[in-house]
């Protein structure tokens, strides 16, 4: 059984994305505002130490990953 190493929440706005992760590790805590675009965010995720858990917000804004 995988268990993630880092849990990421994406609250998706029209003209942003506010992430947050906790790395279960270390405690750290990695927070970016980013551009409402798939490739940004899952190139952002990518870089975070995994495996790696996301959920997301997007309301009536259409975004999907």
């Amino acid at each position: 059984m995988i268990k993630e190493r880092t849990s990421v929440g994406l609250d998706v706005h029209a003209r942003s994305v506010m992430a947050t992760g906790l790395d279960a590790v270390t405690g750290e805590v990695f927070r970016q505002r980013l551009v409402p675009a798939s490739e940004v965010v899952i190139e952002w995720l990518r870089g975070l130490p995994g495996p790696v858990a996301t959920t997301y917000e997007a309301g009536p804004t259409g975004f999907g990953l």
